[in-house]
C-alpha cells in the first residue's frame, strides 16, 4: 500500500472515473487502473464495481473510503507542519460551502484575506446544501465546512448570527407591515425553500402549531424570489441569503422581519480540531478575526445611526 495508491482511489471516486483521475495526476488511465488493482489485491477486497456506465463504490469501498481520507488528511497535515517549520506554508485546503449566506457573504471575504496571508495554500471549494456539506465533513471529503449551528458531530466555531425573514410581493398587503407573523403567511400560497433550510422553516411553523399552504418548492434562492415577485406566493428565507444585491434583481419582491424574531447561527466545522492541518487552523483563525472586525464595524455603524 502506498499513499499514491490511496490518493488514486479517492480521486477515482471523487472525479467519477479512471480517465479523469489520470488527467488530474498526469498519468495514464491504465496506470490508474493498475494501481487500484494492486491495492485491491493487497487488501483482498473489491473497492469499486466497474461497468460501462462508470465506477461505483462497493459497500467495503464506502467504509474504507472514510478511513483512507482520514489517513491522507493526516499525511497532508504532517506535510503542512513540515512546510511551516521550513517557512514555506504550503498545502491544500478543501472547503465545503452552502448557499448565498456562506458562498456570497462569508466565503469571499474570508478567502480574500486568507489568500493574501497564505498564497501558497491551494484551495478547493465544493458547494451544496447545508446537509450535504455536513456529510462531506463526516466523509472527510472536505477539511472544513460551513454549517448551521449547533452541530454536536463536529468541532465548530461560530461566525455570524442570521435571522429568517418573510419575502412577499411588493404589492402584497404584508409588504406594508413593519414585521410579519407566521400566521400572516398561512393565508397565501407558500413557496418552501429546498435549498437546505427546509427543516428549520418547517420547525418554525410546527412550533407555532401552524401549517402553511405549500404550493411550490424550489432549491434556488433566486428562483424563489422571482416566483414571489411574480405573485405565485410568499416565502421565508435566511436574511443573509436575501442580500440587497439579490433583491435588486427582483424589485417586485421585498423582505420583512418576522415577529417573533427567528434566528440561526452559521459557523465552521471540522471533524476534529486536534487532527486539523495547519491550513485549516489558519482558515479558522482568519475567519474569526475577520468576523470580529465585521461585527465591530456593524456595531459602530449602529451607534452612529442612533
Amino acid at each position: 500500500m502506498t499513499f499514491t495508491q490511496l490518493e488514486i482511489f479517492v480521486l477515482v471516486v471523487e472525479l467519477g472515473g479512471f480517465t479523469a483521475a489520470g488527467e488530474r495526476l498526469g498519468i495514464s488511465q491504465s496506470a490508474v487502473s493498475h494501481a487500484l488493482k494492486q491495492l485491491e489485491s493487497e487488501w483482498g477486497v473489491a473497492l469499486l464495481s466497474r461497468s460501462k456506465s462508470g465506477v461505483e463504490l462497493t459497500e467495503v469501498g464506502k467504509s474504507l473510503l472514510v478511513r483512507v481520507r482520514e489517513l491522507l488528511g493526516v499525511a497532508e497535515a504532517i506535510h503542512q507542519e513540515v512546510s511551516a517549520v521550513r517557512g514555506l506554508n504550503r498545502g491544500v485546503l478543501r472547503i465545503g460551502s452552502f448557499g448565498p449566506a456562506s458562498s456570497l457573504f462569508l466565503l469571499p471575504r474570508i478567502l480574500e484575506q486568507y489568500r493574501i496571508s497564505y498564497p501558497e495554500i491551494e484551495i478547493f471549494v465544493d458547494e451544496g446544501p447545508d446537509d450535504a456539506v455536513a456529510q462531506w465533513i463526516t466523509e472527510r471529503r472536505v477539511d472544513v465546512g460551513f454549517v448551521v449551528l449547533p452541530d454536536e458531530r463536529f468541532d465548530t466555531q461560530a461566525l455570524v448570527q442570521d435571522q429568517y425573514v418573510a419575502v412577499v410581493p411588493i404589492n402584497h398587503p404584508l409588504a406594508r407591515q413593519k414585521s410579519v407573523r407566521l400566521s400572516d403567511l398561512c393565508n397565501s400560497p407558500f413557496i418552501m425553500t429546498a435549498a437546505g433550510a427546509t427543516v428549520q422553516v418547517e420547525r418554525l411553523f410546527e412550533s407555532a402549531a401552524l401549517r402553511p399552504k405549500i404550493k411550490h418548492r424550489y432549491s434556488q434562492i433566486l428562483t424563489i424570489i422571482k416566483m414571489v415577485e411574480s405573485g405565485a406566493g410568499v416565502s421565508i428565507l435566511a436574511d443573509l441569503a436575501v442580500s440587497d444585491q439579490v433583491l435588486a434583481m427582483c424589485p417586485g419582491a421585498i423582505k420583512k422581519p418576522l415577529t417573533p424574531v427567528a434566528t440561526r447561527s452559521i459557523g465552521l466545522a471540522v471533524p476534529s480540531l486536534k487532527h486539523a492541518s495547519p491550513a485549516v487552523h489558519a482558515f479558522l483563525k482568519t475567519s474569526k478575526l475577520l468576523m470580529s472586525k465585521l461585527r465591530q464595524g456593524y456595531d459602530n455603524e449602529q451607534a452612529r445611526n442612533q
